[in-house]
């Protein structure tokens, strides 16, 4: 894939406990900003409040400008086998546009995660955007398809069967690699609402492709899918 390679990922010297701090600091900060994006679009306040609101925006965003690293955030790993790619648009935890995405893996070989996709991610009244659907779907395959982060994959085709609409709020989705063939790994999913007798609303079949870059000795464990 032009563009990645080993060189595509960054080394910091930094140990996990502090990863972890940072990720609760500023995932904090991030959920404030979820939280104001939700309310920016439903509120009916008076063009004084929504002006002082601006303001206090604005003092904000100078105050977190004074020390801000320029450019993608990308992906970065530690000597302890950690990594992170906090701008990430779907698991990103310092990214106020990510739900985000906090996956599961189960015994049987099943990724599932619960999410909740409100007002932010509407697409047609009252229902979750198709893309939106795709975005989460399309991560959580590539993750599962990485095999606990053993593997590193890219997508190589994603194919969605829009079954009915999914209605905004509390969602689940879940995803199983049914067939690996030296590099390629094929893997299928579902989304629906978090509802005991939902059913699924987008049915999702992904190609997914280890590059063959990603097979050196060098590649740093942990990172695996880079959707």
């Amino acid at each position: 894939m032009p563009g990645l390679s080993l060189s595509s990922f960054s080394f910091e010297d930094v140990p996990t406990s502090e990863v972890d701090a940072a990720e609760e600091l500023y995932g904090g900060l991030a959920q404030d900003v979820r939280d104001l994006n939700d309310v920016s679009i439903r509120t009916r306040v008076d063009a004084g409040a929504v002006e002082r609101a601006r303001d206090l925006v604005r003092q904000a965003a100078e105050i977190l400008a004074a020390d801000a690293a320029e450019g993608p955030a990308g992906i970065h790993f530690n000597a302890e086998g950690r990594s992170w790619n906090w701008g990430n648009a779907v698991v990103g935890v310092r990214n106020a546009v990510a739900p985000p995405v906090r996956l599961e893996w189960h015994d049987d070989g099943t990724v599932s995660s619960r999410l909740e996709l409100g007002t932010p991610y509407e697409g047609p009244p009252g229902s979750v955007h198709g893309g939106v659907s795709a975005m989460v779907l399309d991560h959580l395959m590539g993750e599962t398809a990485s095999e606990r982060h053993t593997r590193v994959t890219v997508t190589g085709t994603l194919t969605l069967r829009y079954v009915q609409p999914l209605p905004l709020g509390p969602v689940r989705m879940a995803a199983r690699v049914s067939e690996v063939s030296g590099r390629k790994v094929t893997v299928t999913a579902w989304i629906a609402a978090d509802e005991d007798d939902a059913t699924p609303a987008v049915e999702a079949t992904g190609l997914f492709i280890t590059p063959r870059w990603a097979q050196e000795p060098e590649t740093p464990s942990g990172i695996g899918s880079l959707d």
